[in-house]
């Protein structure tokens, strides 16, 4: 009865004698096979056999079972419809008293949810669900069968990175499931335009990208070959898109790298992303290779990004003032100018950290710094009758501006100083109003309840609009140094001062001019009712001693 009982089980099994003549089967080998067991006894256990298995490999099985009385793994059995499925069969011998055999037991089991498990396991490790492609992951595989490629048939290889230009804009307008549309059409087009060799990888978001190989034994033949396929993709993609009725734009920055076997799949990598950025800076919608000075440039400026994070904590940095005048030199205040002292490398110019502050927003701590420290000097001048009138100006950064808590540092600062702020200029670029402009306006009223100023920052060299200067609560425009410098030698420099001071006007705005640095350039402000300056003609930036000693210039 056990005996019985155990031949029932979920797995098939069917026993034959020493010619492999099914002698017994039980249900679940019916179940699993189609045969009954009228069909299959008598029959050899062949009947299960298929031809994606030869010979050789059938034989191969029974020479292990001669030998060790065992064999069991993994095969391709048929089924009596006909159909080829994967099963794991294991055939243990029987033998009797003396040693000798008298029958097999085979046992099969169906494995075909197993391995479509496994193979869906497999595909979501190594492919992206939403379009099908070669993931991260197993672009670093392909990468490196590439690379040994490479070295056995001395050709070189190309490694291209793709980013979708403005891709948040299509997310942001129209949803996500318009942007995943696209993305999908993405990578139908990238399939179609490369070679069946080739790999089509995505590897985040809306970044993809294309391993070439066998390009050219020398570096111009394979760069010609790559440039060739970037320019094919990047036509690709320059197609309109329809998504779901919407029809759309989205154009792609390529960078290209090429690779040998000598290289490593980071190094491919990095090269190939610096090249993609590089292409993006140049304008977008175009293909770029790999500059070494590139490298080096990036190297260097991670460099300074360690150094910037440093100098914050050791207190490197010092505020320098730069006048601001009247018609008659009388100095009215001052904007404070950042300066970092680098152990190293002396004095270092805002213009290489700045850039880099706001890329990591270093520029929120850095910013913070700057404004603490200039309420602190104008409480310190509040007790110097020569200096408690004057204003001090502060560049604030946009996304120092955007922090949601940005209104409540400066009146913690404001606070804590003891800063009249009253004397405190903000100064604003243009680019802070490009985003939600309506917050915008309602942190500068209520800071502007408080008695602080707003100055509007290099005006009319970028996204001027009447439109929200009309709306913002400014105080003062800046005419930006562009201008003053060639006023008296570009008729539309002098056209462009002259309207920005109008208009300033008409809005009950006042205005100051930045970079002046000849008494002819503060004359022809001066006849055209700008009568407040900035330049080197009444000091260059500097310690606040400097500021000290001027009354009248």
């Amino acid at each position: 009865r056990i005996a019985a009982t155990a031949f029932e089980v979920q797995d098939g099994i069917f026993v034959t004698d020493t010619n492999r003549v099914v002698l017994r089967v039980n249900r679940a080998f019916s179940n699993i096979t189609g045969y009954s067991d009228q069909e299959a006894i008598g029959q050899t256990d062949t009947l299960l056999q298929t031809d994606r298995h030869n010979s050789d490999f059938y034989t191969a099985i029974w020479e292990i079972i001669h030998k060790t009385g065992a064999w069991q793994g993994e095969i391709r059995s048929r089924r009596k419809n006909g159909e080829v499925y994967p099963a794991w069969l294991s055939i243990t011998a029987v033998k009797s008293v003396f040693g000798e055999v008298t029958h097999y037991v085979n046992m099969v089991t169906d494995v075909t949810q197993r391995k479509a498990a496994e193979d869906e396991i497999q595909h979501l490790a190594f492919y992206d669900p939403l379009t099908r492609l070669p993931n991260r992951r197993l672009l670093l595989d392909r990468l490196k069968h590439a690379l040994a490629a490479s070295g056995r048939s001395g050709r070189m290889g190309a490694l291209l990175f793709l980013d979708l230009d403005n891709f948040k804009a299509i997310n942001d307008t129209l949803g996500h499931d318009k942007g995943d549309l696209l993305l999908q059409q993405v990578a139908k087009r990238l399939q179609n335009c490369t070679r069946e060799a080739d790999t089509v990888v995505r590897v985040s978001g809306d970044e993809f990208a294309v391993v070439l190989e066998n390009l050219g034994e020398n570096a111009q033949e394979a760069a010609i070959q790559a440039k060739k396929a970037g320019e094919k993709i990047i036509a690709a993609l320059n197609n309109a898109y329809d998504l779901a009725g919407y029809m759309r734009y989205c154009t792609p920055s390529i960078g290209v790298t090429l690779f040998f076997v000598d290289d490593t799949i980071d190094d491919v990598q990095k090269r190939a992303d610096l090249a993609m950025y590089q292409a993006k800076a140049a304008g977008r919608n175009m293909l770029r290779f790999f500059d070494p000075k590139m490298q080096a440039a990036v190297t260097a400026r991670a460099e300074l990004a360690a150094d910037l994070r440093k100098g914050l904590d050791e207190g490197q940095f010092l505020l320098y003032y730069q006048a601001q005048v009247d018609d008659v030199g009388q100095l009215i205040g001052a904007e404070t100018l950042i300066r970092w002292q680098h152990p190293k490398r002396g004095l270092v110019s805002p213009a290489e950290f700045i850039p880099l502050a706001e890329d990591t927003r270093l520029i929120l701590p850095l910013g913070e710094w700057v404004l603490a420290t200039a309420c602190k000097q104008l409480a310190t001048w509040a007790n110097q009758p020569k200096m408690r009138n004057l204003t001090l100006a502060v560049n604030v950064s946009a996304y120092q501006f955007r922090q949601p808590d940005f209104l409540d540092i400066v009146l913690n600062l404001i606070q804590r100083t003891g800063a009249n702020p009253h004397r405190l200029k903000l100064e604003l670029t243009e680019s802070l109003f490009m985003e939600d402009i309506d917050s915008v306006i309602v942190k500068m009223t209520a800071l502007k309840a408080l008695g602080i100023e707003f100055s509007l920052d290099d005006f009319g060299t970028g996204y001027s609009s009447l439109a929200y200067l009309k709306r913002l609560p400014l105080n003062q425009v800046k005419i930006d140094q562009s201008f003053v410098r060639d006023v008296l030698i570009d008729s539309n420099a002098a056209v462009i001062t002259r309207a920005i001071v109008t208009l300033s006007h008409s809005l009950g705005l006042s205005v100051i001019a930045e970079g002046v640095e000849t008494a002819a350039q503060k004359d022809f402000l001066a006849r055209h009712d700008c009568h407040a300056y900035q330049g080197y003609l009444f000091g260059r930036p500097g310690p606040v001693e400097t500021l000290d000693s001027m009354t009248a210039l």
